[in-house]
């Protein structure tokens, strides 16, 4: 219809919905684009827009969160739940009444036998809580009174790549935002000049592969995914100027963008457009706060003592543990750091002393910097993987090695600071470490947790996509209140 016969009925039936519900929030695209300094507000107008992006649903006992991802599925047997009665049927066939036909994977699945597997790993009590660790674990075991155990974690999926996106995501389809993006939905930024959500992989470490959807935002606006930061010379890929560029035709070239994207969102109503300009505008605070957030060379030698030497060594699990505390210093609201390597179908006790060696030390190092720094009461730091390992041998079992093929019917985690307990041991499972008998805790559960101590409800935070709300916990998950405080 040509404009001069267009009539405001007319103009309306020509909207689609999108169209709709975008110009209705007008107001608050012209907001957005007055914060990225393309146009003015006033005071009331800014702290209104502050709280609108910032306010939990009620009060938070946790500022950020720091998620120590060990993907592959770490040996719970062999690390925390110590099973005397397993060590005792070594070599013994994993009876019918304790499987109880569960399903098993393809890898075990075909075995003659299921021979019980006891770790060959000696465990002590340490702490005032008297929680079992095993050897392997030293630094974590001098601070298990800071620690809150779940020995009773469940997951649905029994391969990686459906169970890493299921604790990620809240699904074991791809495609979901991923707990971090969720989290940055919901509260906002509290630094402007560095993402809300910065993902940290250790480097050159082989394993189950990681991708880049796990800390995506899904059908959520893409300024909310995570960042990831990488060892090297340009932490952040593609920031840096290009050469022939400076700073100030930087600067002329985003504000010629955002008058170009101010005058396409008002033909398409897209809300993309302003979150991709104000992404343009955070590389380029980033440009400044990254080399000043990553430089580690104003950190005393006894920082580097605290962490491992490893620490120096840009890209590895320790130093990622330093900078995941120095984002947490500059309010990164979710700090996700994966480390690969976990899986082991043969060889554990091999594989599982270089896996411990590589994360134990900085991972107690940086709950106990934390504390010192008076940054643990409203950081919460999790551990865990995907899910747990069988109490049976995947493979030959021999006097010295077996291998443990994937378990999810009972694993565990750790958390430490943001309002959880300290020293506490949630959950049990039977003595053969086979099923959850005590206090089960189902992924779900897990993240409604998380949320929760981040002040979110994780019933109400909830995003309109394709005809129905969607949500982290999908429709399931209860906060399980004996962990907090």
């Amino acid at each position: 219809m040509h404009d001069a016969m267009r009539t405001p009925e007319a103009d309306i039936l020509q909207q689609t919905r999108r169209h709709f519900l975008s110009r209705a929030s007008a107001g608050v695209g012209a907001m957005a684009l007055a914060s990225l300094g393309y146009g003015r507000v006033g005071p009331a107008d800014e702290a209104a827009r502050s709280i609108a992006r910032m306010a939990p649903h009620f009060a938070p006992r946790a500022k950020r969160i720091i998620y120590l991802f060990q993907s592959g599925g770490p040996s719970q047997l062999d690390l925390f739940d110590h099973k005397p009665a397993l060590q005792d049927r070594n070599g013994e066939e994993l009876p019918e009444s304790v499987r109880q036909g569960q399903r098993l994977t393809g890898m075990s699945g075909n075995q003659a036998t299921l021979p019980m597997a006891g770790a060959q790993f000696k465990f002590e009590r340490h702490g005032e809580c008297g929680m079992w660790v095993s050897e392997l674990l030293p630094r974590t075991a001098a601070i298990v009174d800071d620690l809150c155990f779940i020995r009773s974690m469940q997951t649905e999926a029994i391969n990686h790549d459906p169970a890493i996106t299921f604790l990620q995501t809240g699904s074991e389809l791809a495609g979901r935002p991923s707990m971090g993006a969720w989290v940055s939905y919901g509260l906002g930024t509290e630094n402007r000049d560095l993402p809300a959500f910065v993902v940290l992989v250790t480097k050159d470490k082989g394993g189950q592969p990681l991708y880049s959807r796990l800390w995506g935002s899904g059908f959520l606006e893409s300024r909310l995914q995570g960042v990831q930061m990488r060892a090297g010379r340009d932490p952040v890929l593609y920031l840096a100027n290009p050469e022939g560029v400076d700073r100030a035709r930087r600067r002329r070239m985003l504000d010629r963008i955002a008058g170009l994207d101010a005058s396409q969102h008002a033909q398409s109503q897209d809300p993309e457009i302003h979150s991709r300009l104000a992404q343009y505008e955070l590389a380029y605070r980033m440009q400044m706060s990254v080399p000043e957030v990553t430089d580690l060379a104003e950190e005393p030698d006894a920082t580097f003592e605290l962490y491992g030497e490893d620490a120096r060594v840009p890209g590895t699990y320790a130093a990622n543990c330093l900078l995941a505390r120095r984002l947490a210093e500059r309010d990164v609201r979710f700090i996700q750091l994966y480390h690969q390597g976990w899986d082991q179908h043969g060889g554990l006790p091999a594989g599982i002393r270089v896996q411990a060696r590589e994360t134990d030390q900085a991972s107690a190092a940086l709950v106990t910097d934390l504390k010192r720094r008076g940054l643990l009461e409203d950081t919460l730091v999790v551990w865990g993987g995907e899910f747990g390992r069988t109490n049976y041998s995947q493979g030959a079992l021999t006097p010295t090695d077996y291998g443990r093929d994937h378990h999810p019917r009972c694993f565990t985690m750790w958390m430490a600071g943001g309002g959880v307990k300290p020293g506490v041991v949630h959950g049990r499972t039977d003595e053969l470490g086979y099923n959850v008998v005590e206090n089960p805790v189902h992924v779900h559960d897990l993240q409604a947790t998380l949320l929760h101590q981040m002040g979110l409800d994780h019933e109400r935070l909830t995003h309109h996509h394709q005809g129905r709300d969607f949500r982290l916990t999908d429709v399931h998950g209860r906060v399980v209140r004996d962990l907090l405080v």
